[in-house]
């Protein structure tokens, strides 16, 4: 396999596998361009999640987000994978997130 691996954490496979057709398909492309070392398209940091964290987002049939860390050397950690309903994440997503990082051994 090229690149890292792609790890899921808890439901995040099957909550992206959720992502209507074109999204899922543009959320592929972006965690293939990580794996092979690249920056997605459109990112941004989640410092209020935890260090290296990053958020994938994806504007197709609404607003998506993927949210993951590859800062460690093992492999890339897909975290959450939701649908953004406003312009502020919801809280629930970030915890939901935060502890996800926490259990793969995150500071």
């Amino acid at each position: 396999m090229d690149g890292k691996e792609l790890r899921f954490v808890a439901s995040s496979l099957d909550d992206l596998r959720n992502f209507p057709e074109e999204a899922r398909r543009i959320a592929g492309f972006e965690l293939r361009a990580l794996q092979n070392g690249l920056e997605p398209q459109d990112w941004k940091p989640m410092r209020s999640i935890g260090s290296g964290v990053k958020e994938i987002r994806i504007h197709v049939l609404g607003e998506w987000r993927i949210v993951y860390v590859a800062r460690l050397a093992d492999a890339i950690y897909v975290l959450h994978a939701f649908q953004k309903k406003s312009q502020k994440t919801n809280r629930n997503d970030i915890e939901l997130a935060r502890k996800r990082f926490k259990e793969i051994g995150g500071i």
